[in-house]
């Protein structure tokens, strides 16, 4: 068993080319083989969000605190909240992030596959991440 004391664990700042506003990332990790699974703990400040991205096997979100946004390219912005668990279906052009009111905190995991669990793309935009709620 390996455990990592939380006051061990390693916090960083999220990229400006791949973050919008103040986001730290905690606990970065990377399982050996033949595990796929890597993970992090993302912290986003009232307003901050990631860029547009994608994965090779999905992603999936653990909201820990706060309230958030998120979306699929193509599709309505919903929002999120503590307790939720969220699911980004493989290679779907997505973001998400905070709302610009309230922070808010999950724990991401994806897979890799071919050595890659990410592709980063452009920013998302002011106006993409003000519209409106979808209503379903």
């Amino acid at each position: 068993m390996d455990i990592k004391r939380k006051a061990d664990l390693e916090t960083v700042e999220g990229p400006e080319e791949y973050f919008t506003g103040k986001a730290t990332i905690t606990g970065q990790f990377k399982r050996d083989d033949p595990s796929r699974l890597t993970g992090a703990i993302v912290h986003f400040e009232p307003g901050a969000r990631t860029a547009w991205h994608s994965h090779p096997l999905g992603q999936t979100l653990i909201v820990t605190e706060g309230v958030g946004w998120t979306q699929i390219d193509g599709g309505g912005k919903y929002e999120f909240y503590e307790g939720d668990i969220l699911w980004c279906p493989a290679d779907k052009k997505h973001w998400h992030g905070a709302t610009p009111h309230e922070g808010m905190t999950h724990i991401a995991l994806q897979e890799t596959l071919d050595g890659k669990n990410v592709t980063w793309m452009e920013k998302v935009t002011d106006e993409e991440y003000h519209a409106e709620l979808a209503k379903d």
